[in-house]
């Protein structure tokens, strides 16, 4: 599995190298030692979510207050362009943006450390994305900027089908930063 680092300080795309024959393939999708080896400890109270969007969706932006979530996310099924904005206040990368593509062939997992807004688009007809979070879900420090923010500029590869109210309402990236 290699492993490389991106944009955003602290970002890590896992990639693993699926063994392929006629019956179809085999791949590890994560390793825990070379994750504990890149400094990526999930810890005991990981949970994993699924996903699942059609073609065009957005969801996203989303972070937390407080001491914000990691977790490590993939495309089960089809594919997506998943995107991540630092907003850690002090961070050398702080406002930077990157993207990826997730998608079931390649296997890519991507490493989110606590602190970021991170969004996906679904890219097929039907997107599973899957995510193992390092601690549960509180509602309370639920933080959201809106997808299409001009300050951020994020470039969504196919026009927009679907998005949620909440998504909708989201704030802006001005917003967030002047707390």
């Amino acid at each position: 599995m290699d492993v490389r680092t991106c944009a955003i300080e602290g970002v890590l795309l896992f990639v693993p190298t699926p063994f392929r024959d006629d019956r179809g393939l085999f791949t590890r999708t994560f390793d825990t030692a070379i994750g504990a080896a890149h400094g990526v400890d999930l810890g005991p109270a990981a949970q994993d979510s699924q996903s699942r969007s059609r073609r065009g969706t957005v969801r996203g932006m989303h972070g937390r207050h407080g001491r914000g979530e990691a977790k490590l996310v993939r495309a089960a099924h089809g594919a997506v362009h998943d995107v991540l904005v630092d907003a850690r206040p002090g961070s050398p990368t702080f406002g930077t943006v990157a993207s990826f593509l997730l998608d079931d062939e390649g296997f890519h997992h991507l490493y989110v450390p606590a602190g970021l807004l991170h969004g996906f688009q679904a890219l097929t007809e039907v997107a599973d994305v899957c995510y193992r979070i390092d601690r549960p879900h509180e509602p309370s420090e639920d933080v959201s900027v809106a997808h299409d923010d001009p300050d951020l500029a994020i470039a969504w590869p196919q026009p927009v089908t679907a998005i949620s109210d909440r998504d909708r309402a989201a704030g802006s990236w001005k917003a967030l930063v002047a707390g």
